[in-house]
């Protein structure tokens, strides 16, 4: 006898479909947002003309990539990544910064870090797992190599002294074990890391410590992942300003007794048959080996023109109170030309002028030209574009714009015009330079 057949009620089936669908109808459209989202951030970018990474980014092979979004859950960053067509793009180039999280998440292997673009190359120096040159006895570590993410030139710093002291052979005499040319993040580490290997080093830094953080403007977040350094351990910060930082950085270098040996510039270095010989602004060292922890910015970039050896030009914004009550001229169009003008800007009774030789700032962030533009409509900046600087006196700078001369009251010039890359100098010591296009 056949049992008799059971059938669901065409009730209970709209229970069910109507919460399917519904969740169907929630996830598509939050989809179908964010990729709105996705497309208005890239689209804003190449707008701006801001298509050019500044260091390691990552490039997503689509033929792989699922559309998990576990690269934009990674990346610390906001808004950098974002889901187009089901596929993760680079939406924000100019906001990565190289933390290279994406590539690590990625469960399908998508995610390649490249530096350079097809349209942009940089210049990156040849380096062994070790972090040494092609010169036997060089190494580099940091923004030089093309790490500019603190974090990073943190770890770089450490891992590069621990292949030089795994290599050197104790001898007698003056000759030092390694010479750390720089003393901002990598430099710092890799000077703590030689105190604790007990080697035989200097520490020499042009500038102050810090190196170039010690360059940005005041109050800007500059570190939001944890550190570990040698001799001090880890160090956590969810939110740090340039400050904070290098307090920091100036309590370390008091408790563990470092020496850094700030204000003095390295000006040659030469092969010797036991190593090199460096000679700074103040002395000659003799070293086995040398660490180079040099920012990219190299050299400022100067204008060139008539007055610029007054005391009144800089090349970076350190303290903005410093211009109170002050007319000051800031040259330049890039991100930091737009944050000191700002910065100074924001400041009561102070005048600013902004200056630059482009038509349009093409390759700042989204949140600077809008600052400025607000500051502009306000009074508070006034904006010359199309414009040069031709010479500038104790009381006054001459400027000329689109063919018309402009004479401006003045107290202080800073100038943002970027720095000169320390290719040149690198290629005098012999060490090989590759221009990156888009590759690893």
């Amino acid at each position: 006898m056949k049992e008799p057949v059971s059938h669901m009620p065409e009730t209970t089936y709209f229970y069910y479909l109507v919460p399917l669908l519904l969740i169907w109808m929630l996830y598509f459209g939050l989809n179908a947002r964010r990729q709105r989202r996705s497309i208005q951030l890239r689209d804003a970018a190449t707008r701006a003309g801001l298509t050019q990474p500044a260091s390691l980014h990552p490039v997503v092979d689509v033929t792989r990539c699922i559309g998990c979004r576990s690269c934009m859950s990674a990346c610390p960053e906001e808004q950098v990544l974002g889901l187009i067509h089901g596929k993760a793009e680079l939406v924000n180039p100019t906001h990565c910064i190289g933390h290279g999280a994406c590539k690590a998440a990625c469960p399908m292997d998508a995610i390649k870090l490249v530096f350079g673009t097809v349209q942009r190359g940089v210049d990156i120096p040849m380096l062994t797992p070790e972090f040494e040159t092609n010169v036997s006895g060089m190494f580099i570590a940091g923004e030089l190599g093309g790490m500019g993410l603190i974090r990073n030139a943190v770890e770089q710093g450490r891992q590069a002294i621990r292949s030089i002291a795994g290599c050197s052979s104790r001898v007698p005499g003056p000759l030092l074990d390694v010479a750390i040319i720089g003393a901002g993040p990598a430099g710092l580490s890799a000077s703590l890391a030689a105190m604790e290997s007990r080697l035989r080093f200097v520490t020499l830094e042009q500038d102050s410590l810090g190196g170039t953080v010690s360059r940005f403007p005041r109050g800007k977040v500059v570190m939001t992942a944890p550190v570990t350094l040698p001799l001090y351990g880890r160090v956590s910060f969810s939110e740090v300003s340039r400050e904070e930082l290098l307090g920091f950085w100036e309590t370390v270098v008091r408790n563990t007794g470092l020496l850094i040996n700030c204000n003095e510039r390295v000006e040659s270095i030469s092969q010797t048959r036991n190593g090199f010989d460096i000679q700074s602004t103040r002395a000659s060292y003799q070293t086995k080996s040398v660490l180079l922890a040099i920012g990219r910015r190299g050299t400022p970039r100067k204008l060139g023109v008539p007055g610029e050896e007054f005391g009144k030009v800089a090349y970076h914004l350190v303290d903005p109170e410093q211009y109170r009550n002050q007319k000051v001229l800031v040259v330049g169009g890039g991100d930091s030309a737009l944050e000191a003008a700002i910065s100074i800007a924001e400041l009561h009774d102070t005048e600013v002028i902004l200056s630059y030789r482009g038509n349009a700032f093409s390759r700042v962030k989204e949140k600077n030209r809008l600052q400025v533009s607000s500051l502009q409509e306000s009074g508070a900046l006034e904006v010359l574009m199309n414009s040069n600087v031709r010479e500038i006196h104790g009381d006054r700078v001459e400027i000329d714009r689109q063919g018309s001369p402009l004479v401006l009251p003045n107290d202080a010039v800073i100038i943002c015009a970027g720095g000169i890359l320390p290719s040149s100098f690198l290629k005098e010591i012999g060490i090989q330079v590759d221009t990156k296009y888009g590759t690893e």
